[in-house]
């Protein structure tokens, strides 16, 4: 799907480093901490009043929850000055929050920006997911796969050996027969205790990261962001719904989803081209987290355009008044 001519995406993507970079620095002063829900307020906070500045007609569809479950950034919210572009945004203020308040690595504020209608309204349920870097033929891997069969096919498609492999999959008792099939295969596992985002991101570059596959269930919202990551860097995802309870079942009619058992591609969920900011709250391995000198905050963001595949990195010193 063609964006349409007033989504300057090359201009609205220095705005929205300014909005991830923002709740950055609100969250800085709370790492370490062990409150996950102030530093959480405070990235929302930031967010949102440097999102209010730019001249975007915008609305939530990937936020902080139904809007009785979160007073600001809620599902449908509308966020901008109210002049430009109609875009969905797609944020997660902190993603990490017991990484931010712990100080573990890979904490980072998140945010995608697409035209109107085109990012998936993932209710707040989990999502199956699988992901792999780019450079592989289309649907080497899928979901309907055996987590050994993912393994086999994409050392195949790769010339190497399954031990050769390393999956990303998050921490969790749910994951315990999953990380047991692939370790039978021979493949090594990186764990990751939160921040899924990143963990599917780490396979855009498996040259640097050392991460070849991302599979597990995680939230689905952050399967959109996840997915307009991708949609930058490169490389193929895809996520399944998973349902609990009627109340989740009814989450997804209410965000006008039908087929249940659907299986999206990246390009399903992120329909046409998009633009994604993440700032590094503590050091991981995509971005450095916050530094804090005596006299400026100093953080660093990745700032990506899937229209042209540009992929920047940026420093930004800002003096502490």
């Amino acid at each position: 799907m063609p964006a349409p001519k007033d989504f300057n995406d090359r201009m609205l993507s220095l705005g929205l480093a300014r909005v991830s970079e923002a709740a950055a620095h609100a969250s800085a002063t709370l790492i370490g901490r062990g409150d996950e829900k102030a530093a959480d307020q405070a990235a929302v906070n930031a967010m949102r009043d440097q999102l209010n500045k730019l001249d975007i007609k915008g609305v939530v569809v990937i936020g902080e929850g139904e809007r009785d479950e979160a007073p600001m950034l809620y599902i449908g919210e509308e966020v901008g000055a109210g002049n430009g572009p109609e875009v969905d945004i797609a944020l997660d203020p902190l993603e990490g929050t017991t990484l931010t308040a712990k100080d573990m690595p890979n904490a980072l504020t998140v945010i995608a920006m697409a035209p109107r209608g085109t990012l998936l309204h993932a209710p707040d349920v989990y999502m199956d997911k699988l992901a792999i870097g780019p450079g592989y033929d289309t649907d080497v891997v899928s979901l309907d796969m055996t987590p050994t069969e993912r393994v086999e096919a994409l050392a195949k498609a790769g010339g190497v050996k399954p031990s050769d492999i390393t999956v990303c999959i998050l921490e969790r008792p749910r994951h315990e027969d999953l990380i047991a099939e692939v370790r039978a295969t021979g493949a090594a596992i990186r764990l990751i205790t939160d921040g899924d985002v990143a963990g599917v991101m780490h396979c855009a570059e498996p040259e640097l990261t050392g991460i070849d596959m991302y599979m597990g269930a995680g939230g689905a919202p952050e399967g959109v962001l996840a997915a307009s990551a991708l949609k930058c860097m490169g490389g193929q995802m895809w996520g399944r719904l998973m349902f609990r309870n009627d109340d989740e079942r009814g989450r997804a009619a209410k965000a006008g989803i039908t087929d249940l058992d659907r299986i999206y591609s990246r390009d399903e969920m992120v329909t046409a081209d998009v633009i994604f900011s993440a700032t590094g709250v503590t050091n991981g391995s995509i971005v450095r987290g916050v530094k804090r000198e005596p006299k400026y905050l100093e953080t660093e963001t990745i700032l990506m355009r899937s229209k042209t595949g540009s992929v920047r990195r940026m420093i930004y010193r800002n003096p502490i008044r």
